[in-house]
């Protein structure tokens, strides 16, 4: 599909989110995905990824998922400062923040023309574990968790007993978890542990490891596994097909 390009700022309680929109250029009544980015931003990757969602039949909204910190358009680069600056702001803000802004966009996309009210989350990295925190909220109906960081580590600022681990029994809809086994950010034992914590919560999951190293999906830089990631974009709009369409 042709697809038509938008932006939105959302009110949330913590401040403006600017919010890119891709969307099927031909009317129509489709469902929604909340794409959670890495700690870049909306890089030019993130935005073509989200393209090529989009034109599978898809609204998707790309969020600045560091808007409270950042000047409005903020984009990371791909090198030492981007990443400092990146992993400061994934410090710094509380997942309840990114739970009220994930309540927006579900908000937003509820009420957008040509929407059918059906919403679903994918993320890469930091972004993947943003699209199983979403997931924690039961009008996500599905989830696609890419390489998903910190969940199994509990780094990331949350209360007292809202850990997104501590959590899992919360999930609804159907999760997908994909990992690379080369990836040194979600170790072996921190797979193990997410894994079993799937196994004992009885939630409706998909895992599956494949040999990539981290950050496989982005098409810029030697990590990139262009193979992979097709049948990565397969794999998420037959699970959103089924669930959302």
């Amino acid at each position: 599909m042709i697809i038509s390009q938008h932006q939105h700022d959302l009110d949330t309680p913590t401040g403006v989110m600017r919010t890119y929109r891709y969307s099927p250029a031909i009317t129509g009544n489709y469902p929604c995905l909340i794409f959670y980015s890495e700690i870049f931003q909306q890089t030019a990757p993130i935005a073509r990824s989200a393209k090529i969602l989009a034109s599978h039949g898809f609204h998707v909204l790309v969020p600045e998922v560091f808007h409270e910190l950042n000047p409005i358009g903020t984009v990371l680069g791909y090198d030492d400062d981007g990443k400092d600056k990146g992993n400061n702001d994934k410090w710094t803000k509380p997942l309840e923040s990114h739970d009220s802004d994930t309540v927006a966009l579900i908000e937003f996309a509820k009420t957008l023309e040509g929407c059918n009210g059906n919403v679903g989350a994918i993320g890469v990295c930091i972004g993947g574990h943003l699209a199983y925190r979403a997931a924690l909220n039961d009008n996500i109906k599905s989830a696609f968790c890419l390489y998903a960081t910190d969940i199994h580590c509990d780094t990331l600022l949350a209360n007292s007993g809202n850990n997104s681990l501590e959590r899992i029994k919360d999930i609804q809809g159907e999760i997908h978890f994909i990992f690379g086994k080369q990836d040194p950010h979600v170790p072996i034992e921190g797979r193990i542990k997410l894994y079993q914590a799937c196994q004992q919560s009885g939630i409706n999951y998909n895992w599956q490891e494949v040999n990539a190293q981290h950050a496989f999906m982005r098409d810029e830089g030697e990590r990139y596994d262009a193979a992979l990631a097709i049948t990565m974009y397969q794999q998420a709009v037959a699970l959103f097909n089924r669930t959302l369409a």
